[in-house]
């Protein structure tokens, strides 16, 4: 697709793209300049404040688990509850 540039730096993203991601008005993107491209990155931006009181809520999981299993495999860790989600 072929889009302008106009004043004040802007270009208009074409409906059908801002569709397909489910972006909409308000959302926020991280821009990224590489190899002489633009790429915009669609992100989800918390108030600081937030994301302390859940630093302090995994603080305090910690403590109280100190032995809590972590998982990087959502396969794994269905699979020690007994759940096979492979298979599905």
């Amino acid at each position: 697709m072929l889009v302008e540039l106009r004043s004040r730096s802007q270009i208009t993203i074409p409906a059908e793209i801002l569709k397909r991601i489910g972006a909409a008005e308000g959302d926020k993107f991280e821009i990224i300049e590489k190899d002489g491209g633009i790429f915009l990155c669609p992100v989800v931006v918390y108030p600081k404040a937030e994301m302390e009181r859940v630093a302090r809520l995994i603080k305090e999981v910690e403590v109280e688990y100190p032995n809590l299993k972590v998982y990087d495999d959502v396969s794994k860790m269905f699979g020690d509850m007994g759940i096979d989600i492979d298979g599905v």
